[in-house]
């Protein structure tokens, strides 16, 4: 339709419903048929228009029951360091299983809202240990290299199961750091040498599991393969936060990228096939 002709009738129409030509409600259905979306103020179909069609659509006890929520979940955050450690254990827990089981059952309808959940529950399961840790005085590094063992086995295995990989990934990096923390306590002052054959091992260990796994489950063995990485620079790392930065980082990290993307490129047509 004309766009002149389209404001003509929408005037007319507001004409009608100002003088009482017509009864309101026709005159709005009528405006609806003629009115673009923008003039309505009907939400668009995004996630800022479907959150405001919720807010819109929501009744007075779903605001009501929305606020008691937030309100108890407001007071237990500030009054968690009072509670007792079975309690805050207990909350914890349940919190944890809660928006896991949200995460798993909404990732169903929508994959982006499922994971969110899951990773929220996960963070919130690691916060929570740390300030529990802390509260109680067990944050030694003897009980923070366990509790975040026991994270890292936690997410290793539920990133698997529920097909997660960064979760699974992210697993790997709690232990790889537990055990930098384990050698920074009796590793002493290490030669070079040294500090390479603490992580390179592990790295040639995690790409052959790389390949084992791959005619499995293809998003653990890319996993795998990105953890073999990530322990190929891992003495590069372990030095420059735990060593003082020593002046053999930066050739050590050259020769690593050169040989790194050698034999990248030179078996590209095997591991391609592990990880795709």
């Amino acid at each position: 339709m004309n766009e002149e002709r389209r404001r003509t009738i929408i005037r007319e129409i507001d004409y009608w419903q100002k003088n009482k030509l017509l009864p309101d409600q026709y005159c709005d259905f009528l405006m609806n048929l003629y009115k673009t979306d923008e003039e309505i103020g009907r939400p668009s179909s995004g996630w800022a228009g479907r959150a405001v069609s919720v807010v819109n659509g929501a009744s007075g006890k779903q605001w009501l029951l929305a606020f008691g929520i937030f309100s108890v979940i407001c007071l237990v955050i500030l009054y968690f360091s009072v509670f007792h450690p079975v309690l805050q254990t207990a909350l914890t827990l349940f919190a944890v299983v809660l928006l896991l089981y949200f995460g798993l059952k909404r990732r169903r309808a929508s994959e982006p809202v499922g994971l969110t959940l899951i990773g929220l529950g996960m963070l919130t399961l690691l916060v929570a240990g740390i300030v529990m840790l802390q509260l109680h005085g067990l944050d030694t590094p003897m009980w923070t290299a366990l509790f975040l063992t026991g994270c890292g086995l936690f997410w290793i295995v539920f990133g698997i199961a529920a097909r997660f990989p960064v979760l699974h990934y992210v697993g790997w990096l709690a232990i790889f750091l537990v055990y930098a923390m384990l050698l920074a306590r009796v590793g002493g002052h290490p030669k070079w040498y040294e500090v390479q054959l603490f992580w390179l091992p592990a790295s040639f260990v995690f790409g052959w599991f790389s390949w084992f796994v791959h005619r499995w489950s293809k998003p653990s063995s890319a996993v795998l393969f990105a953890a073999a990485a990530t322990l190929w620079f891992m003495p590069e790392l372990y030095a420059a936060f735990l060593m003082g930065q020593p002046p053999w980082i930066q050739l050590a990290l050259i020769a690593k990228i050169a040989i790194g993307g050698s034999l990248i490129f030179a078996l590209r047509k095997q591991w391609t096939v592990w990880v795709a």
